[in-house]
């Protein structure tokens, strides 16, 4: 009989010493070892899911059989897109994010457009009796046959089910409630999580069948269990957003079938997700008329404009130490704006108060919204509202240049959609003069002509008002 073992494994980041440590040395996170014990099983090597001859040579590109994967479709156009098309059969696909965000959600939806279209799909739940996953469908709408529900938590009962149902798709809700008898330490640990992942996977790759993993979050937002659970996987997802919002985010941050850089917009509705297909419209709302303070930019979600709003309220303050709130963008960039207007614009904000948001919950990093928040900052500040249609794209640099940004045609493009017909963009945007046509396009070098620029705009909407 095989003797048992103790020792003690960091929950963080998987790190195992016979001792007991205040402080994992690995990760430096304190009070995170616990005792686990594990009976070790016999030697024997793990079988491996690629399929070599026995004595592999080396072959060049051209020799190596190209094979053709048929993707499957879920019907979810936003989720087969950041998939790259689709779900590759065998594929291991994680998807993590934060409690309450609507993970079970769209995979159980996921799981009845794919069995809809006639593909069969097994999902199994931790976390909910079969009740619960029954009352979660209905909302969502008809189920068929095709999709198969069941609860359990002992990965090897969950294995052999699979094996016999063969279906093309299995959920798996989630990682973190699953543990291998194998192991005698509880579910969720490193341990647990590591080994239930590792043999989902050798499943995937034998049968060919695709499996969704759900995983849970730490409270600084990374997927829980060691980070080798995200090195071992085919396919990261990422589905974020803000419970007080509606939209929900899913990203792609890792993905050995296709691109990262696509992104889906979905909206929590009281039916479930709902995709959308103009998610500028989430941001945006319709104004009668135009006020200070607020000018329209494009943000790049993955491969996809954004239309968002950015406001500012500069006022004064009786106070010292004028104070700065930033929601939705860089809080040093807006700093470092404050301070190229001052320098090059001649503008004093030393007894200013001033506050920028970007409506409607969205989070913009990208350097591209600069030329829109020091817009909205201008506007507050000399309280001249920027007209209606008006975009703005650009980097601000420390000189009070503006810098060039990419994939402007697109934003323009998407803008242009939206009816908007005059844009401000930094001096060479639009190589050899291609210019769109039907639309005014301003590109200025530095700041100060962007806002003289504006201005002209400005004094032509205040013409036409007259």
């Amino acid at each position: 009989m095989a003797k048992t073992q103790t020792h003690y494994v960091c929950q963080n980041c998987g790190y195992s010493t016979p001792k007991w440590l205040g402080k994992c040395p690995e990760c430096g996170k304190w009070d995170t070892l616990v005792e686990e014990t594990a009976v070790p099983a016999p030697s024997r090597q793990r079988p491996s899911y690629l399929a070599v001859t026995e004595s592999p040579t080396p072959k060049t590109l051209k020799q190596v059989e190209k094979v053709k994967v048929r993707r499957m479709t879920t019907g979810i156009h936003e989720f087969d897109r950041v998939l790259g098309g689709g779900i590759v059969p065998g594929s291991l696909i994680l998807l993590g994010g934060a409690p309450g965000i609507g993970k079970s959600t769209i995979t159980l939806d996921v799981s009845m457009k794919a069995a809809a279209s006639g593909e069969r799909v097994l999902y199994v739940s931790g976390e909910e009796s079969e009740a619960q996953t029954a009352m979660r469908a209905e909302r969502l709408g008809q189920a068929t046959d095709a999709l198969q529900i069941m609860t359990a938590t002992e990965l090897g009962t969950i294995l052999v089910q699979a094996k016999q149902v063969k279906p093309r798709l299995l959920v798996i809700d989630s990682i973190q409630t699953m543990y291998n008898q194998e192991l005698e330490s509880a579910a969720g640990s490193v341990g647990q999580v590591r080994e239930c992942t590792a043999k989902l996977l050798t499943f995937a790759k034998e049968t060919g069948i695709a499996v969704i993993i759900i995983g849970h979050v730490t409270k600084e937002g990374n997927i829980a269990g060691p980070r080798l659970l995200e090195h071992m996987v085919d396919v990261v997802l990422q589905f974020e957003g803000d419970r007080s919002y509606t939209y929900r985010v899913l990203r792609a941050l890792k993905n050995r079938f296709g691109s990262t850089s696509e992104c889906g917009i979905f909206s929590m509705e009281e039916e479930g997700l709902r995709e959308v297909a103009n998610p500028s419209g989430l941001f945006l709302e319709a104004k009668e008329e135009a006020v200070s303070g607020s000018v329209i930019t494009a943000a790049m979600e993955g491969n996809r404009p954004i239309l968002t709003e950015i406001q500012a309220l500069v006022s004064h303050t009786p106070f010292g130490l004028p104070r700065r709130t930033v929601v939705g963008v860089d809080f040093n960039r807006v700093n470092m704006l404050l301070a190229v207007l001052e320098k090059r614009c001649g503008m004093n904000f030393g007894d200013q108060d001033a506050y920028v948001c970007a409506v409607g919950g969205m989070k913009i990093k990208e350097p591209a919204a600069d030329l829109a928040i020091l817009g909205a900052l201008v506007s507050s500040y000399r309280n001249r509202p920027v007209p209606m249609g008006v975009l703005a794209i650009g980097e601000v640099g420390l000189t009070g240049e503006l810098r060039r940004v990419g994939l402007t045609d697109r934003r323009i493009k998407e803008a242009a959609q939206l009816g908007f017909k005059r844009f401000i963009v930094p001096k060479g945007s639009f190589p050899f003069g291609k210019e769109p046509e039907g639309l005014t396009i301003i590109q200025a070098r530095t700041v100060e002509e962007a806002i003289a620029g504006a201005r002209d705009i400005i004094a032509e909407y205040i013409s036409d008002e007259a």
